[in-house]
């Protein structure tokens, strides 16, 4: 299955979800790329959007490698496998999470433009992103957002390898995965344009689904109608 752009995809994974919009659930766009995508979700859903912002922590000279991630209102979350096969200091991982909190801060509040997060205990959580490759990043923000209380967790996606849509069956409650073609190397290998998403656009988006006034988008950012 071939995508024409975010746009489509987001379009395309909106009436796959239409069912879910009964269960009133709250949408979270892994950033930057995910966001248009869940745009489209959060529309078809009636749904309000927000941004699930994660920083994987990375083994030290093994950044690919995460022993753990980090999500706001300080959830942390540790793999203690990796920790101890690593033989990770707990000064080494104190230096790294100094580091991805840092970015963390930062992320969200350029992304919401100083709103508050939108709460999601007590909720459906449907997280969205454009495509997965190793899913460890997808992976993450189910970890984080179930334990900020969500009480059922949807992940998905247009497009993930056929391993790693396996992987997150068993990280979130249910998966929706448009395709899983067994010939994957890149998620942009599925999108005739797959050009870099501008933050400018997912703070549009953001805005646009966030309760309370819809502020007009920034003149000639590409906007879904």
């Amino acid at each position: 299955m071939l995508f024409n752009d975010r746009d489509d995809a987001g379009r395309r994974l909106a009436e796959a979800l239409r069912s879910y919009g009964a269960r009133h659930p709250v949408v979270l766009g892994l950033p930057r790329g995910g966001v248009p995508v869940a745009f489209h979700v959060a529309q078809e859903l009636d749904a309000p959007l927000d941004v699930v912002v994660v920083r994987k922590l990375g083994v030290p000279g093994h950044r690919e490698l995460a022993f753990g991630a980090l999500g706001e209102g300080g959830v942390r979350v540790i793999n203690e496998d990796v920790v101890r096969r690593g033989g990770l200091r707990p000064q080494d991982m104190a230096e790294v999470e100094r580091t991805e909190t840092a970015s963390l801060v930062d992320q969200a509040h350029r992304f919401r433009a100083g709103r508050p997060r939108l709460p999601v205990a007590g909720r459906t959580a449907i997280l969205v992103d454009d495509g997965v490759a190793t899913g460890a990043t997808a992976a993450a923000a189910c970890e984080v957002v179930r334990a900020q209380g969500a009480t059922h967790i949807v992940m998905a996606t247009p497009v993930a390898p056929p391993d790693a849509a396996a992987r997150l069956s068993a990280s979130a409650d249910e998966l929706v995965c448009l395709s899983t073609p067994p010939a994957f190397s890149s998620v942009g290998q599925w999108y005739r344009d797959f050009s870099q998403t501008p933050d400018s656009v997912v703070i549009a988006l953001l805005a646009a689904r966030s309760p309370g006034p819809t502020p007009d988008p920034p003149a000639g950012d590409r906007h879904p109608p």
